[in-house]
């Protein structure tokens, strides 16, 4: 890690850039089967008919007296819905913390949440024909997020200041891209190796909006450069982030396969709350 990289405006810099680990290992599998603690759900998306598988996880400890805070993760290009879920230690600490976890599909494993635009975005190495995908697979990408973050909220008793959202790769463009859409949803953000595809200049539209942001130098899909410049203009705008660059990252097994890392998410959004923090328009 490169300490001298990060721009830290909260106060819980040294909890998060302390004791990261350096394991990098083989990509995790991804099976809701593999974890009894998992739920997969199903649902109808209205405008299509088709049913829209989503992960769920909810703590043994759970009780609708109180409210309850809700991370939703975003996978990235291709993986399944419940990736994240695998993630080494994620559910464990949702478990520890007492976190309701959600992982939506986002319509389409490679739909990019809408961040690419409301139609077909770039399939690449997809099998599928655009010709038989929805003209308008963006913007069903974008409201099945939405959509589960609904389901959601409406079973069980969330917290509505303590609504985290995160991504990775893939994920962390449609963390950007939801993040700007819905401004006003989200207690805090964080982007794992995110790939957007717009200008930094995004990024206003919620700046009001803390974020956490991890990238490897090593990264082949994501250029460090990339995030680099995020950063710089989240330093321009005023916003609270901090910037965690891992020394020999590359671009998966950095998060998923570090727990200490996974734990670092946890450790930002045990802090951050939507609470006092002025709306945007």
């Amino acid at each position: 890690m490169r300490a001298n990289r990060p721009t830290i405006i909260t106060t819980a810099a040294a909890l998060l850039l302390a004791g990261t680990a350096g394991a990098w290992a083989q990509e995790p599998g991804s099976t809701v089967e593999a974890d009894p603690r998992l739920e997969t759900r199903t649902y109808t998306f209205e405008e299509t008919g088709v049913e829209v598988p989503y992960a769920l996880f909810v703590p043994s400890s759970y009780d609708s007296s109180r409210a309850w805070p809700l991370i939703v993760g975003l996978h990235g290009f291709g993986r399944p819905y419940d990736w994240i879920m695998s993630y080494e230690g994620y559910v464990d600490m949702a478990e520890r913390d007492g976190y309701i976890l959600v992982t939506p599909k986002g319509y389409h494993p490679r739909a990019w949440y809408g961040s690419r635009g409301p139609g077909i975005p770039a399939l690449r190495g997809a099998d599928d024909d655009p010709a038989e995908l929805p003209a308008n697979l963006g913007a069903l990408a974008e409201q099945d997020v939405m959509n589960v973050l609904h389901r959601v909220t409406e079973e069980f008793s969330v917290d509505p200041d303590r609504v985290y959202l995160w991504g990775h790769s893939m994920g962390g463009a449609g963390t950007y891209h939801l993040a700007a859409r819905y401004p006003n949803v989200w207690a805090a953000l964080g982007v794992a190796a995110p790939a957007p595809s717009v200008s930094p200049d995004q990024l206003a539209s919620f700046r009001h909006i803390p974020i956490l942001v991890l990238q490897g130098d090593q990264d082949r899909a994501v250029p460090v450069a990339r995030t680099r410049e995020w950063v710089a203009r989240m330093r321009e705008l005023g916003m609270e982030h901090v910037y965690i660059e891992i020394e020999g990252g590359d671009h998966s097994a950095f998060i998923n396969a570090d727990r200490g890392m996974v734990s670092k998410l946890y450790s930002f959004f045990d802090i951050v709350r939507k609470t006092q923090r002025p709306e945007t328009d």
